[in-house]
């Protein structure tokens, strides 16, 4: 159904969805379910390497559900994303029902599979996805295991600086001089950004493909290598990985061998900055020209995503300059709103995802692991202490984003390694569990 929750748009669509079911045991295996998030399904299939590892260990069948308004699943085709009217029915909660509906659906046509336990899994938002979805939809799973979830980077519930400020841990962890020198660059910019002169060898330094010709430019630009610092920040892994994009094992490392001296001249020091940058677009050296507009891979919806954040996804972020590395930037709801209208002529609504899954006030709630890796941003608004003793806090000290829900790696550090296997205990609790009580 386009709309789950109204009775006057009647229409369908194709959802898409993936399925494995070769270590799958008839009539007694579970159904371990990913719920899609932002993004092309195959592209979240090929980067949850968990679900793939214990599918045999745990007789499961996989399958990965397409969200709503990403990959091929479109509700409008192309037309999907023309106005607001046809972007009307893209949020959680219809994402959830399709969920729920596809989960009844496969039960109720794969022999054998009637009485399968169901265990979600997400990261990220697919993990916010995994966790509401146990909470909105008990009867339907079993548990949940919400990986990198910041269920709580809503309203007034945590700081809106903490994101930033492990951001900047992680470079000054990873190189003397490291977050210094990004915080220094700012002020580098904007002195050359001041003239025309200056504009030209900024463009021509960064290499980018269109070059800079005004202040507003220049914005564009910080803003381009402030999400740069953020995705490396998420994709610090112990390893060589192509999430976001190709890049070396420990990224943040590599990047930081550039940035040791903050002292240098704003040339010096740009260029040098131009280095690190240049090590996450073009780590295979393909890469001609950097584009300001693109900062990770295409399998993102990032359309899909601006909208979803200017409706119920409002998450407040700041910064401050002191606590991190970044320019001083303070939260402005009203100032987003008018940008969310004028871009979709829709405005966010703050409080919304609070009242719909209840905040911190989750204590009712049961059978969710809430993983969070101390390297990733995101988990500044993530569960990261246990609130029960089935609603768990997973805590991997040396993880970026979801490191967990990735393939085994001789690489991984040992807290991931124990992360997964108290994961595993759990969903296996949860499975027998399940096959009691039916």
């Amino acid at each position: 159904q386009i709309d789950h929750f109204g009775f006057d748009e009647n229409r369908t669509f194709q959802q898409r969805y993936l399925v494995a079911d070769q270590h799958w045991k008839k009539d007694s295996g579970p159904i371990l379910f990913y719920t899609g998030n932002e993004g092309d399904i195959e592209w979240f299939c090929n980067n949850t390497g968990f679900m793939w590892d214990v599918a045999e260990e745990l007789n499961a069948m996989l399958v990965f559900a397409e969200h709503r308004y990403y990959g091929e699943s479109l509700p409008f085709g192309n037309e999907s994303f023309s106005d607001s009217k046809h972007l009307n029915y893209l949020t959680s909660e219809q994402a959830l029902a399709d969920f729920a509906v596809l989960v009844e659906y496969l039960k109720m046509t794969v022999a054998g599979a009637q009485h399968s336990p169901v265990i979600a899994i997400g990261g990220s938002y697919g993990g916010m996805l995994a966790a509401w979805f146990r909470m909105k939809y008990p009867h339907v799973v079993a548990g949940a295991l919400a990986a990198s979830a910041p269920i709580w980077q809503f309203g007034d519930l945590v700081p809106c600086g903490t994101f930033f400020s492990v951001v900047t841990n992680d470079f000054k962890k990873s190189g003397t001089g490291c977050s210094e020198s990004i915080r220094n660059s700012w002020k580098a910019i904007n002195h050359l950004s001041s003239t025309d002169a200056g504009l030209q060898w900024l463009s021509n330094t960064f290499h980018l493909c269109s070059p800079l010709k005004t202040l507003q430019d220049a914005v564009i630009l910080k803003n381009w290598l402030s999400e740069t610092w953020v995705n490396l920040a998420m994709v610090n892994y112990p390893y060589k990985a192509d999430f976001l994009q190709p890049l070396p094992a420990w990224p943040i490392q590599e990047v930081c061998k550039f940035l040791k001296d903050p002292s240098l001249s704003d040339k010096l020091l740009l260029q040098n900055v131009f280095q690190a940058v240049n090590l996450y677009y073009n780590y295979t050296g393909e890469a001609s020209c950097l584009d300001v507009s693109q900062t990770a891979t295409k399998s993102l919806g990032e359309m899909g995503w601006y909208y979803q954040a200017c409706t119920e996804m409002v998450m407040p972020l700041c910064t401050d300059g002191v606590h991190d590395m970044f320019e001083p930037s303070k939260w402005d709801f009203d100032a987003f709103s008018e940008e969310c209208y004028s871009m979709w002529g829709v405005r966010p609504r703050l409080s919304w995802i609070l009242s719909m899954y209840g905040g911190k006030n989750i204590s009712s709630h049961s059978n969710i692991i809430f993983s969070n890796g101390g390297l990733d941003p995101w988990s500044a608004g993530g569960v990261t202490r246990n609130i029960s003793n089935s609603l768990v806090a997973v805590v991997i000290p040396d993880g970026a984003h979801h490191l967990d829900l990735r393939s085994r790696n001789p690489l991984d550090p040992k807290s991931v390694q124990q992360a997964r296997a108290m994961e595993i205990c759990l969903m296996k609790e949860w499975i027998e569990k399940a096959r009691h009580s039916h």
